[in-house]
């Protein structure tokens, strides 16, 4: 997992050079978000020091944005709409990825799968000095939209 400026949003489709692209018809996890402050309070907690979120598996990775709240809900980033569909679960192997017990903290709280309404660019708020430790872009904010 890389960090990049830019990533490319095809509508129905996915990001192309995921392992998800085209992954199957009407896929409900075309893109997923996870949220930083859930990172750093799992760190925390844990404790974890040294550890990327992308060792999450996310495609983007926000800011100031409660993803449970888009699941259900259309809504747009950088003028890219999503739909959310449901929470990112996650994986039994985090807790060898991450941390002991990350599995376990990140139920209800793993992010959220998104299918891509229309395609776009999303670009990155904050590139880190480190793009090798994470993944995506990072969006200070989100626009809702009906």
């Amino acid at each position: 997992m890389i960090e990049v400026p830019i990533i490319e949003c095809v509508a129905g489709r996915g990001i192309p050079g995921d392992r998800y692209f085209d992954f199957k018809d009407d896929y409900k996890g075309q893109l997923t978000f996870f949220s930083l402050e859930v990172f750093n309070e799992l760190c925390a907690v844990l404790p974890v020091h040294d550890c990327s979120p992308a060792l999450a598996r996310r495609n983007v990775i926000t800011r100031s944005a409660d993803l449970n709240q888009l699941i259900g809900q259309d809504f747009e980033v950088h003028g890219v709409r999503f739909h959310g569909m449901e929470e990112c679960r996650p994986c039994y192997w985090m807790d060898r990825a991450i941390a002991p017990g990350a599995h376990e903290f990140l139920k209800g709280r793993g992010g959220l799968r998104a299918k891509i309404l229309t395609g776009g660019k999303l670009r990155s708020i904050t590139l880190r000095s480190h793009p090798e430790r994470s993944e995506g872009p990072r969006l200070q904010n989100l626009r809702f939209t009906n």
